[in-house]
């Protein structure tokens, strides 16, 4: 990323310096996340009245998760921060795509536009990456191919000749000629087809939604941490129970408590579902 960063969100502004890429996504990961009832307000305003503030609160509300789907694709030898860019695009295309009445969030309906910004990028380089991957290679690349326009296979001494002008080896001409040659691959080929060996077959799986990824991540955490709370919320015989009879390596029997504790097991069973119902009260409201 070779431009300087300037997030505004209210009122306040996220400067990054040019070239600072870890800068840029500690800024996007600053900015609050909006609540499904701020972004149906936010995205009727824009669709409705065209409110281009809508529209930008929008699109860096959903910035991180750009960069997200973009780490997913480092893979393929391009910088990070161009894969960002080019799934900013797409984000910025889905905002105005967006019609809130369809009752889906904004995350699920951009990742389509997103990876689709992304992945053209991936194949647009894709080829050329593959194909000439040194500076004599590139230089053949492109006259060779202009080339190949007027004529037909190369001749031994065509090749010999393009060879000379070139400055590279006659087996290169070749090499590169036989590449040339080779079919274009679809985008999105038969299923059905063994033989078929797309680029696109090597990207994601369409089904990686990084959005369910994330939220299924904030959801983990959140529930971890409530449950600690909710759990010393406790009183002291309760929590043990709980503890020992379900976050335990080595879990408990109720015959096993009911003896340390000197009731029978049917109370033990009692107080565990007691406290199990306090568990889900606190943590629902929490």
């Amino acid at each position: 990323m070779t431009t300087a960063v300037a997030l505004r969100h209210s009122d306040t502004m996220l400067v990054g310096p040019i070239g600072s890429l870890d800068h840029y996504i500690q800024a996007v990961n600053a900015v609050p996340m909006l609540s499904a009832e701020e972004e149906r307000e936010l995205a009727t305003r824009l669709r409705e009245h065209n409110d281009l503030d809508a529209a930008r609160k929008l699109v860096l509300s959903h910035l991180r998760f750009v960069v997200h789907i973009a780490r997913g694709y480092v893979g393929y030898g391009l910088p990070l921060g161009d894969l960002i860019q080019e799934g900013n695009v797409g984000l910025m295309k889905a905002v105005r795509r967006f019609d809130p009445r369809v009752g889906v969030r904004l995350v699920s309906f951009a990742v389509h536009w997103i990876r689709a910004e992304i992945h053209e990028f991936v194949l647009r380089n894709w080829r050329l990456v593959k194909v000439a991957t040194t500076k004599s290679q590139r230089k053949l690349f492109f006259n060779l191919r202009k080339a190949k326009k007027h004529l037909g296979w190369l001749s031994k001494d065509e090749t010999e000749a393009v060879a000379r002008d070139l400055g590279v080896t006659p087996r290169e001409v070749t090499e590169m000629e036989q590449r040339l040659a080779g079919q274009d691959l679809s985008l999105d080929p038969d299923p059905t087809d063994e033989e078929s060996y797309a680029p696109v077959a090597y990207l994601p799986a369409p089904n990686a939604d990084p959005a369910d990824v994330i939220e299924q991540d904030d959801w983990s955490t959140n529930a971890h941490d409530a449950l600690g709370e909710a759990l010393e919320k406790l009183d002291p015989r309760s929590r043990d129970i709980l503890v020992r009879r379900w976050l335990s390596d080595k879990k408990a029997t109720l015959q096993e408590l009911a003896a340390e504790y000197n009731v029978s097991a049917e109370r033990i069973r009692q107080i565990e579902a007691n406290a199990i119902g306090k568990l889900k009260t606190m943590m629902a409201a929490a």
